[in-house]
């Protein structure tokens, strides 16, 4: 079987049976440990609850084994629990899971030693073209093989997040959960419930909190507005304060208000930001460092400036976004796709720690989410569009064009055109796998938001 089109940029994601097996598990935890160089050292493997992620972690374990690693067998687990792992124990890991995608979708997401990610430029494409060998000719044994014994790493992830954003002096809050039959029903009783910890002051009303990785609710991609119209039903009928929404691996969080409207991740990462910036200057931080991608909204780096850090503009996607929070020893970093990384947690993203930022700063204060949110959300933005063209370059091209006098290009990621008086701003990117152009928006007010989108729409469209 051909491996390459299960590889991606920062992770591993295919079609069950056809682009990701056993057989193809096993020779990649093989290549994992000659690769990064794990002979004799303790790695780590788990898998979400997908049907196919038991048998595929225990093949890569085996894998693994079979080149001299000590495998750590996690079990169920979520994306930042691997990174808890990696980060709190110093160790290599993977974890099996294909995040939001469909049932029939499966993959890998690995991390080096310190929780630091594996992509194709940091080792990700090395590791496809060994394994590649491996399935065409079998895996040599080597000198001295290691072993798989378990570990269970829930109690200990659950301590770090509490340690990290104390909940127990909040107001009474009620929180709707959609855990979209995802690792979330997992980890949430674990954060916020009292199995390992005394009960916060939170009523937890559960959503699709049974792990089912064949997603019988919704497909678990709170992205996609339809997938949260459930969490949003729920909030109204049971009067909560808040909801949460997660996806698959629980990696990333939603937010919605006590009137069942999302809360855009711009908005969440300017909240989050501003704590996060008033904890380290409480600790004689100077100016605290924020990272945002070129996405967001302008509202992120102005309130960053405001509250004395410093904004860090950079492309999208998490290996942009890891790599400059180690360069820049930034605090947090936050992505219009509701990824939210700490720097104490190992630089790693993680949806649990931000939805737990959010229930502090609304538990802290008397005033409903709606209120609170509008505070770090007061541009009109379209959210993300997608078209599908043909020539993608020559789109992009003609829209640079008629844009050429009076506005200010960008080229860090895609094209960013802002007009000179600062009152809209639009990013067109390139689909790194399909015909697509990506298309954001933002102005001053809803009606030049409005007019630039159609006019944009208009010619990508034509």
């Amino acid at each position: 079987m051909d491996l390459s089109p299960s590889f991606k940029a920062y992770d591993v994601r295919g079609l069950v049976g056809v682009s990701i097996t056993a057989e193809s598990a096993e020779a990649v935890g093989a290549a994992f440990v000659d690769v990064l160089g794990l002979s004799g050292q303790t790695i780590a493997c788990g898998g979400d609850m997908r049907p196919s992620s038991p048998d595929f972690s225990s093949a890569f374990a085996a894998g693994a084994a079979h080149r001299g690693a000590d495998v750590k067998s996690l079990g169920l687990i979520s994306t930042d629990e691997l990174y808890f792992v990696c980060g709190s124990l110093d160790m290599a890991g993977a974890i099996f899971t294909a995040s939001h995608n469909p049932a029939e979708y499966n993959g890998i997401k690995m991390a080096k030693a310190g929780a630091v990610p594996v992509s194709s430029e940091t080792g990700l494409n090395a590791i496809r073209d060994l394994a590649q060998q491996y399935v065409d000719r079998g895996i040599p044994a080597a000198a001295a093989k290691g072993t798989v014994s378990t570990l269970d790493v829930l109690a200990g992830y659950a301590e770090k997040l509490r340690s990290l954003v104390p909940l127990d002096t909040v107001r009474p809050l009620k929180v709707v959960v959609d855990a979209g039959n995802g690792m979330a029903g997992l980890t949430v009783p674990a954060v916020l419930g009292d199995q390992f910890h005394p009960a916060l002051p939170l009523t937890v009303v559960p959503l699709y909190f049974e792990l089912d990785g064949t997603f019988p609710n919704h497909p678990a991609n709170p992205l996609e507005p339809e997938n949260l119209r459930d969490l949003q039903a729920a909030v109204i009928a049971h009067g909560a304060d808040i909801g949460l929404a997660f996806d698959g691996d629980a990696d990333r969080c939603f937010v919605v208000d006590e009137n069942g409207r999302p809360v855009t991740p711009s908005a969440v990462t300017a909240l989050i930001a501003v704590r996060e910036i008033r904890r380290a200057q409480a600790a004689g931080e100077a100016e605290p460092v924020i990272i945002h991608n070129l996405i967001t909204s302008r509202a992120v780096p102005e309130i960053v400036a405001a509250t004395g850090g410093r904004p860090v503009r950079t492309r999208v996607g998490h290996s942009f976004i890891k790599a400059r929070m180690a360069e820049e020893g930034a605090v947090f970093g936050g992505e219009h796709s509701a990824h939210y990384y700490f720097r104490d947690f190992y630089n790693a993203d993680t949806g649990m720690l931000a939805a737990m930022h959010v229930l502090a700063a609304l538990g802290e204060q008397e005033r409903p989410l709606s209120e609170l949110a509008r505070e770090f959300d007061p541009y009109a933005a379209s959210g993300e569009i997608n078209s599908s063209v043909d020539g993608v370059d020559g789109k992009v091209a003609d829209v640079r064009a008629s844009y050429a006098n009076g506005a200010v290009f960008d080229e860090l990621d895609g094209l960013s055109v802002s007009s000179d008086a600062g009152d809209w701003w639009f990013n067109l990117r390139a689909s790194n796998t399909e015909e697509l152009l990506r298309l954001n928006v933002e102005a001053a007010d809803a009606a030049t938001m409005a007019q630039v989108r159609d006019a944009v729409l208009q010619q990508i469209r034509a």
